[in-house]
């Protein structure tokens, strides 16, 4: 500053600030080497406190209204100073508007997916983000630990670190909250005051409180999400073969609307019928799935796999060759107790039929 700003900080006796901005948390007032007037007006509106810095500590606070920067007024500054001369001259001191307001529409989400294990899905990688509010809770805090000299101190110098703060508690939360992945879009409120509860020391340390926390979505990967939007569409599909007939009925009436494609659309809905023939006689009503088609191979059969009870214990399943090698080597025996899927109870071997040949005939009484 040159002489004409030293002239005109002599005349210049009201301290005040009106903040331009939306985004302001600490403004320091400038004024010509940092002289203030005996008798000069401090106004403090409201959401705002004003601090009076002295030889590089806090001084003096003031909460809103207007005051005259008088002897009465300052007592801890008067003390610092040590003026000899009644406070005649001017005195040197930083102040530093602190806005009480809250702050809105601040913005968190993850940088990266959060890896999860849900009871339905498995693995699964989650993506979230909200908003959040602030205001400054205790400003002597927040000027020793976050502003120091900043003469101008907006969100933009803080948020990244608050946000870092509010992603580690919320993947904690959620990792430990279980809830299934269906069901989170349900409660988000909660998530968000959870969140907000956890957070409240970490910001405290800073001098800031979370005046509202907001879990606005929670979403899958892009892949997983169409994957259940195929689900969810078979599910609202229901009967495929309900469906295919629905299908061809349309495909004829829309031929039917265009003469001049009679013939291809013949050709059209004779495919069509053919199609939902077929599909209609592969699927078995009740069950929905495919038989082979008249003429083709049989079904491939399964292995029928048995367990089998060794001193009270269940062992196995064991396929029809290694029960044979037990029967050869006598550790399967006619009355060892055996089961397998469809089997009431468990029951001897030698009462079982696919396994009354792997012990042979037993030969009759020779006659007397």
């Amino acid at each position: 500053m040159g002489l004409f700003d030293k002239i005109r900080g002599e005349f210049i006796d009201i301290i005040e600030w009106t903040d331009p901005t939306n985004d302001t948390l600490v403004y320091r007032f400038e004024r010509y080497d940092n002289e203030i007037k005996m008798g000069a007006k401090l106004t403090v509106r409201e959401s705002q406190m004003a601090i009076f810095i002295n030889q590089g500590q806090i001084a003096d606070i003031f909460e809103p209204g207007m005051y005259t920067l008088e002897t009465s007024n300052l007592p801890i500054l008067s003390t610092l100073q040590g003026w000899k001369h009644g406070f005649s001259s001017p005195f040197k001191a930083e102040v530093y508007f602190v806005s009480m307001r809250r702050f809105t529409d601040l913005k968190w989400g993850t940088k990266h997916p959060i890896t999860l294990r849900d009871a339905e899905f498995g693995p699964v990688r989650l993506r979230a983000f909200g908003t959040y509010a602030i205001r400054v809770k205790d400003p002597t805090t927040f000027i020793k630990e976050i502003v120091g000299t900043d003469g101008h101190f907006t969100t933009d110098e803080i948020t990244d670190q608050l946000r870092n703060l509010i992603i580690s508690r919320f993947t904690d939360i959620i990792g430990e909250s279980k809830i299934p992945v269906l069901d989170l879009a349900a409660n988000y409120d909660e998530l968000g005051d959870f969140v907000s509860k956890n957070i409240h020391d970490d910001f405290n340390n800073y001098g800031i409180e979370v005046t509202k926390m907001l879990v606005e979505n929670i979403s899958l990967p892009p892949e997983v999400e169409k994957a259940l939007d195929t689900r969810t569409s078979m599910g609202v599909i229901g009967n495929l073969n309900q469906y295919t007939q629905f299908k061809t009925a349309n495909a004829m009436e829309d031929a039917a609307k265009n003469p001049g494609g009679m013939a291809a659309g013949g050709m059209g809905m004779g495919m069509g019928f053919a199609m939902a023939n077929q599909m209609g006689q592969a699927m078995t009503p009740g069950q929905g799935q495919t038989q082979p088609a008249p003429g083709g191979p049989p079904p491939i059969p399964q292995t029928v796999m048995f367990y089998v009870a060794v001193n009270g214990q269940q062992t196995g399943p064991f396929d029809i060759a290694t029960l044979t090698q037990q029967a050869q080597s006598g550790q399967l025996t006619k009355e060892s107790l055996v089961w397998r899927d469809g089997m009431a109870a468990w029951t001897q071997a030698q009462q079982v039929a696919e396994l009354q040949n792997l012990f042979g005939s037993t030969p009759p009484p020779i006659p007397q």
